[in-house]
Formats: structure tokens, sequence, C-alpha cells
């Protein structure tokens, strides 16, 4: 189809060598060589970055979810931008009376530019019966949308975006319509942006859970498990899990964005085939490893003191069997790629 197609494969670190490279013959010497994932976690720092920049720095609250996803709580500056624009919701309730409604938004018809806007069962709701929510949703459709827009001037990167009242609706969201789209899910459309979907498309329903639901119910699709009742799931499933599931499959997550998630542990790792079969070359694999690991230490601040590894673990796994050894690494001295290096081969 392309004859003047040249495919790349991703950078790779190379057996013997101290760095990672862009080697054009990796893919057909992948027994020595190993993918790096480095390129893309500084391109993931910078746009992190380029994100908490834009935000205001007391209002914000980013949780680095991967390599190449954040979650983004925008409540805050949502609420700030709600008091300025409509003062009204800023007087007290009238005869202290705090069961009081809100007064209705002096506006009906809200400008959603080019969002995807996922449909309501109503399609004049929105006219007919405006709603708070409607417009808190549409202030952070136009937040993300300007975050994506300085990311895309800055650096050169394209964003897709969910914007939604929860963690696990903004991120179908943003799966949602791919490439640089934003798709909103307002609190009213959530059962039919669900009511099409496969149950296994959730966050945390992908794997063994998933298969569980599907095979228990003998369904995956979103639309005929809502007909359960949720002592059904419970009696199925476990009384957390059973709750847990009713309320997901209706759109509710409570998880909150946690602005301070820090890994526990870092895994460097190669299956080998053929085995490696000499100590030279399991030295020439260990220095790379200690080198990955090192260059992800440093993205978590070990330069700068903010955090410290306190043990090194090795293992190696071979006909079934695995066999651990561990190391506990200086507190006080300089830690480097040697140091790492040195720690694992004495392991």
């Amino acid at each position: 189809m392309c004859p003047q197609l040249i495919a790349q494969h991703v950078a790779t670190w190379k057996e013997g060598d101290e760095k990672w490279a862009y080697h054009e013959d990796a893919a057909s010497h992948i027994g020595t060589h190993k993918v790096s994932l480095d390129p893309y976690r500084l391109q993931s720092r910078m746009i992190l970055a380029l994100i908490k920049e834009f935000l205001p720095a007391q209002l914000q609250k980013v949780e680095k979810a991967s390599i190449d996803e954040v979650f983004i709580d925008l409540s805050a500056q949502i609420h700030s931008i709600l008091l300025q624009r409509f003062p009204e919701l800023s007087y007290p309730p009238p005869y202290d009376d705090p069961t009081e409604k809100l007064p209705l938004p002096p506006i009906s018809a809200l400008d959603w530019q080019a969002d995807a806007l996922v449909d309501l069962d109503d399609a004049e709701a929105e006219t007919d019966d405006p709603d708070w929510d409607d417009v808190a949703i549409l202030i952070g459709s136009e937040i993300v949308r300007d975050i994506r827009a300085e990311i895309r001037r800055k650096i050169g990167y394209t964003c897709s975006a969910g914007i939604a009242s929860n963690k696990m609706l903004s991120k179908l969201g943003s799966g949602h319509k791919k490439p640089n789209q934003q798709t909103v899910i307002r609190n009213r459309a959530v059962q039919h942006f669900l009511s099409d979907m496969k149950v296994t498309k959730i966050r945390n329903l992908g794997g063994k859970l998933g298969e569980q639901v599907t095979s228990v119910f003998e369904t995956d699709a979103i639309k005929e498990l809502l007909a359960i009742p949720v002592e059904q799931m419970k009696a199925k499933l476990g009384e957390d899990t059973g709750i847990w599931l009713y309320n997901t499959i209706r759109g509710v997550d409570t998880s909150e964005v946690n602005a301070r998630t820090q890994i526990k542990s870092m895994l460097s790792a190669k299956s080998f085939r053929p085995v490696i079969n000499s100590m030279d070359q399991a030295i020439r694999w260990l220095r790379i490893f200690a080198a990955d690991i090192f260059s992800r230490l440093v993205e978590e601040g070990v330069l700068e003191n903010k955090r410290r590894p306190k043990t090194i673990n090795l293992h190696h796994r071979h006909g079934g069997q695995t066999r651990s050894r561990q190391n506990a690494i200086p507190q006080g001295k300089v830690l480097d790629e040697t140091a790492l290096f040195e720690l694992a081969k004495t392991s």
C-alpha cells in the first residue's frame, strides 16, 4: 500500500550500550534489544507540567493516571467561575431557608462549540429545563478546551478529553471520539451514554472481574445488566462488589482525583529468547536495567532528594521457578546509575 513508507521501531536499549537510542534494526534483533519508554516519559512530564502551569495553583487537582493520561478535578475552579458569572448564586437563601431551591439559570441554550455532546433522552430538555449542572459542565469543557489548545500551541500534541461529573465517566468520554476531540457527558445524558455500551469498557471491568460479570449474568451489555436487581448482584458477586457494579453501570463513581499519587515500586524486565547463558551477558543486561530504573528515579525526584528508594530486588525466572534476591540501598550516599548497577551485581 505504501512502498515508500519507512517504519521506525520505538527507541530501545541495546545489549552492551549504556543509553537508549533509535536503532533501525531493532525489530529484527529484539533478542538483544529492550524497548525504552524514556522518550514518552519525557513528553509526558512536559505535558503534565504544562497542565499544572495553566491551571490556578490554589485550585488545581491533577492526577497522573498513566504515561499518557491525567484526571483533572475542576470543581473548585468551576465554582469560582460560576460565582463570578452568576453573582446571584452567592446570595443567601431567602428567609434563611437552606432548602430553598436555587434560582434557575438565566440562560437556556448553552454554547457547547465543537464538543462531541452526548445526546439527552429528551432533546428539548436543555431548553425547557436549564440546569446548573449543565452550566458547570459547560465551564469545565471551556477550561479543558483551553488546556488542549495550549498543549497543541506550545508542544504540538493533540489530546482527546472527556468532561463529566466523575472519573469513570470522563475516562469513557475521553476515548469516545478520537483523535483531538472532547466528549461532554451531562448528568442527564449518562444513561443514554452507557446504555449501548459493553460493561467491559468500564474502568476496572476490563479484566477478570468483567469476565466474571459476563459469565455470571450471561451478558456484557449494560442495557441488560440494568434490569438485574441489586440483591441478585450482591448474591452472585458478594456484598461490596455487587453494590459497586450496580452503581457503576448507572454512572455512579465516588473515587476522588488524587493529586498526590506516588508509585510504590518500579520494574525493568525482559524475557530472553534464547535464554541468557553467560555471566558477561547477564552483567550487560543488569547495566541496562539499572540505567532504565535510574532514569525513572530522576522523574520521581531522586536528584532533588524528594524521594529515594530503600531496596533493590533482583528476580530471575527460569523453567517455572523464580529466584529472588534483595539488597538495601544505603541511605546518605550518592545514588546514580553506577551505584544501582553495583548493587544489582552483588544481589
